[in-house]
């Protein structure tokens, strides 16, 4: 007989230690704190992508603004949608029916020739009109 007893089977141990990644967790969620904000610049902008599906507006019509070839301004508010408008009235129709009805979504068609500056500089007047977030219009890829 041995002098240190009878064997006694172990089981295997069948728990997971999770103490390792939820250290790693914390340590990537402190990364992202600090890196997101670091990421963001410029003009605050929702940028749909071409191949994206139609915006659904449960409000009221969105506004449109459209950017022609030669840089003028058009708009379907306040009269006739064909008469060119310049970036201050725009601004000034935009900021009055944001402030009627805030979540109006606000879009802006451009021509591919345009100045990208001179859609940059709309979406700017824009914003500052009270424009929470402005989408791109954009035709669906052939």
């Amino acid at each position: 007989m041995s002098a240190f007893g009878p064997k006694i089977k172990k089981k295997p141990m069948a728990e997971i230690n999770v103490v390792p990644y939820i250290d790693v967790m914390l340590v990537l969620l402190i990364v992202f704190m600090v890196a997101a904000p670091m990421m963001t610049q410029g003009v605050k902008v929702e940028l749909p992508q071409a191949a994206s599906e139609p915006i659904e507006s449960e409000d009221d019509e969105p506004i449109t603004v459209s950017i022609k070839k030669d840089g003028s301004y058009y708009i379907t508010l306040g009269g006739n949608p064909e008469e060119a408008r310049s970036l201050v009235d725009i601004k000034d129709l935009v900021s009055k029916v944001l402030r009627q009805s805030p979540k109006t979504q606000v879009l802006v068609q451009g021509d591919h020739a345009v100045d990208y500056g001179a859609v940059v500089s709309l979406m700017s007047e824009l914003q500052s009109a009270g424009a929470p977030s402005v989408g791109l219009v954009t035709e669906p890829p052939r």
